[in-house]
């Protein structure tokens, strides 16, 4: 009798790197027409589906902590050792594909999720001073500060807003 066959390895370095991609496009770029099933054809077509949604969530699953933490190369192969040596974790081999996929692709993923994190409306520009007034209808009110805030709101590609504030002594 024949000793059964070990389950299919579809694991090249290749298709690994290519699942990554796919995974972080999807992920942190909001490309939609990736899916898990376009994934599983084009890289792993052979692989069962069952063994290829328990792949692509390990994946997606270390790509999000490492993402989320946004590590250097130091913590990155700190975290990549402690998954390989993991009960069920990755192996050298997919650490090493991860570990040159981050290192490739860290800032463009940094970037996004920053982007993606960022109010519609941001600080552009921001000016103060301190005025002293100099001419009012009550004399008591002459050379009394007065604090002045100009800040520029908008989007990145688009015209801003310009907002000003004004404040007494007593407001500031």
């Amino acid at each position: 009798m024949a000793a059964p066959e070990p389950p299919p390895q579809p694991e090249s370095g290749r298709s690994l790197s290519a699942l990554l991609s796919g995974i972080a496009q999807a992920a942190f770029h909001g490309n939609a027409g990736i899916t898990d099933e376009l994934l599983r054809a084009q890289l792993y077509p052979e692989a069962p589906p069952e063994e290829f949604r328990a792949l692509r969530a390990k994946m997606g699953g270390l790509l999000q902590s490492i993402a989320s933490a946004d590590m250097d190369l130091n913590q990155l192969e700190a975290f990549l050792t402690a998954q390989t040596k993991k009960q069920g974790g990755i192996t050298a081999d997919q650490a090493a594909v991860i570990a040159k996929f981050w290192k490739n692709h860290r800032t463009q993923i940094h970037e996004s999720l920053i982007g993606q994190s960022r109010w519609d409306h941001v600080l552009k520009n921001m000016n103060w001073r301190v005025d002293l007034k100099s001419q009012l209808r009550h004399i008591d009110q002459i050379n009394t500060p007065v604090a002045i805030v100009e800040m520029e709101l908008g989007k990145n590609g688009q015209e801003s807003e310009f907002l000003c504030l004004e404040f007494d002594e007593a407001k500031v």
